[in-house]
């Protein structure tokens, strides 16, 4: 499927909920938001006919998001049957881990072929005061599990002054041992996030070549986004950046976004 840009668009992403069970201080405020009535969202059954659409006209991977994903009831089962449509060829999910180390043998069983999961700090305390919430351990153990059940893993961090600023080494080293890889992810500076200090993807690439020595730029592709990937000496994964407010990547974009009530994104 090509836009009228002329990109070719082979991927949704597919919002089951607006519901999450984090508060991150970015994303929304300590008493969360109104949430969707739930027979406003999209049946199961209802993103599966829209999915094979897509499919028809070129769209060729699914990633699962939210809110977070697996707050809904049959989020396993709706990989299984995304991955039954024909020209489907894979299915991801993006997850705050806290309930995938339950979900995961399920997910696993019904073809999921990879999973992102958003960790931007590996102390509890800083943890607990980013997202509201005491579930680091959980996240930790998400990570574990994900990697051994042999699926392809990237965590996801937003390098945010106030929280993680000085650690993002020790973010980055998760990929020094473990075949998974490790993204920075610019914060956007809108809704709750305007009140943060961003740091961007070079000053973080700085300090990381700091700790780590000169990063390698690598060419393979690695996913379905937008990422950079950069290599390490010594380290089992990479190390990408999604630099949306630093270096612009729309000419690249090959996406389109379905929400939890139905309404298809579009550019």
């Amino acid at each position: 499927m090509t836009d009228g840009k002329g990109r070719i668009i082979d991927y949704i992403r597919v919002s089951l909920t607006d519901r999450c069970n984090l508060r991150c201080v970015y994303c929304m405020p300590a008493q969360g938001v109104e949430p969707e009535p739930y027979e406003n969202l999209l049946t199961l059954e209802e993103i599966t006919r829209v999915c094979a659409a897509a499919a028809r006209l070129g769209i060729s991977k699914v990633k699962l998001t939210g809110g977070e994903p697996l707050v809904r009831k049959g989020c396993a089962a709706l990989v299984g049957m995304l991955k039954a449509i024909p020209g489907i060829r894979e299915v991801t999910m993006t997850t705050n881990g806290v309930l995938l180390p339950r979900e995961l043998p399920a997910l696993v069983e019904n073809g999921l072929d990879a999973v992102n999961i958003s960790l931007d700090t590996l102390d509890p305390e800083t943890f607990r005061t980013l997202t509201r919430c005491s579930m680091e351990e959980d996240v930790r153990k998400a990570i574990r599990r994900a990697v051994e059940a042999g699926i392809r893993v990237k965590v996801n961090a937003i390098p945010i002054e106030e929280y993680n600023g000085q650690s993002l080494g020790e973010l980055a080293a998760l990929a020094k041992d473990q075949p998974l890889d490790v993204r920075f992810i610019e914060l956007m500076p809108i809704g709750e996030g305007k009140h943060l200090t961003p740091i961007g993807n070079e000053e973080v690439r700085r300090r990381l070549e700091a700790d780590y020595g000169p990063m390698t730029p690598w060419e393979g592709k690695r996913g379905n986004g937008p990422a950079v990937y950069y290599s390490l000496p010594g380290f089992t994964g990479k190390l990408g950046f999604i630099s949306a407010i630093s270096h612009e990547f729309c000419g690249e974009c090959n996406r389109v976004r379905l929400t939890s009530t139905g309404f298809l994104k579009l550019c």
